[in-house]
């Protein structure tokens, strides 16, 4: 079941916080264990842990509906450190289970999807899970809800999902609602990268910030330029003009602050595609909408809004990005 994206809090309906991690289907039956992820991929040769956990309490037969997540040293969730449990190396999945342990936080019993939510959601209450399995909070109070919309986002929670306790189960159908943060940055263009399909058009624009020391720990020394993410969001049309206007702006790769950075230290985005990175003076500033940031990235491509010719590249820097108030993952849930 899938959620509809909404600008405020709906009344009337019941609430959970939303987390920030692999969204999972668990199956299990006797000692067969499967993790699927909202694609159909199996997962559960990369989480050791939690099948060892699925394994030790669940009942012998169950299906359950949840989210995979890693909490990092500061307590915090950690989206970074759950991409990377993701490897093909066995040996490289068992170490990384014991330095980076994930958790489930289960939000629906599906054994009967036909029930409605609140009975299927007494179910998933009356299981014993212990940590990493959690039962996520949920509440009717919408002004409980803000507060956790408000105030967990320095846990690593990007927003609040909003639930009819009466329906059943709706696979692939958008019956849930979901309130994300969204704000918006001054960000530098600092490149390009061609559409997959219309060569003759943008794919996206590379955006950066600069290190004014409000930066990550990894961003360099103050002053320096700094990848933080992407925005594709534009009609085909613009895209083809966008690459006639920027062309004026292109320098070699060798000259641009980057330099070897995007394939070293950019790797969040994707390495072989950094190879078609094309470089551009970052002299230009856009301002986007985005609504997570993640160790110094966009948690997800951001959304163009308007190009701000009145604003100096050299002051775009991450002093202006508003920063949550720090909440540890204990906190939250139980």
């Amino acid at each position: 079941m899938l959620a509809k994206l909404v600008a405020e809090i709906p009344p009337g309906l019941l609430y959970e916080p939303k987390w920030d991690g692999f969204r999972a289907i668990v199956e299990r039956d006797g000692d067969a264990v499967e993790l699927y992820s909202r694609n159909g991929k199996p997962m559960a040769r990369y989480f050791p842990d939690v099948v060892a956990a699925i394994k030790r309490d669940l009942p012998a037969k169950c299906v359950l509906d949840g989210e995979i997540v890693v909490v990092g040293p500061s307590g915090r969730l950690d989206f970074f450190a759950l991409q990377l449990r993701v490897h093909p190396a066995a040996s490289r999945v068992d170490r990384l289970a014991k330095e980076t342990p994930a958790s489930f936080i289960a939000f629906d019993c599906l054994d009967d999807p036909a029930l409605p939510f609140v009975e299927r959601r007494a179910a998933l209450e009356a299981l014993a899970l212990t940590p990493p399995l959690h039962v996520t909070p949920l509440t009717d109070d919408e002004t409980v809800a803000r507060d956790w919309f408000e105030r967990y986002e320095g846990a690593g929670l990007d927003g609040v999902i909003a639930k009819d306790g009466a329906l059943p189960y709706r696979p692939g159908v958008r019956a849930m609602f979901k309130v994300k943060h969204q704000r918006t940055v001054d960000c530098i263009v600092c490149g390009y990268r061609l559409h997959k399909v219309h060569k003759d058009g943008i794919g996206s624009l590379l955006l950066g910030l600069r290190q004014d020391g409000e930066g990550p720990s990894w961003a360099g020394e103050v002053g320096g330029l700094v990848p933080i993410g992407a925005t594709a969001s534009f009609p085909l049309a613009r895209r083809r003009e966008l690459l006639t206007e920027l062309r004026p702006l292109e320098i070699p790769r060798s000259e641009h602050p980057w330099g070897e950075f995007v394939e070293q230290a950019g790797n969040r985005w994707n390495p072989a595609r950094e190879a078609q990175f094309v470089a551009l003076s970052p002299s230009r500033v856009i301002e986007v909408r985005y609504d997570h940031m993640d160790g110094g990235f966009f948690r997800h491509p951001a959304t163009f809004l308007r190009w701000r010719p009145d604003r100096d590249a050299e002051s775009c820097g991450f002093a202006q990005l508003e920063r949550p108030v720090g909440f540890e993952f204990a906190e939250i849930i139980r």
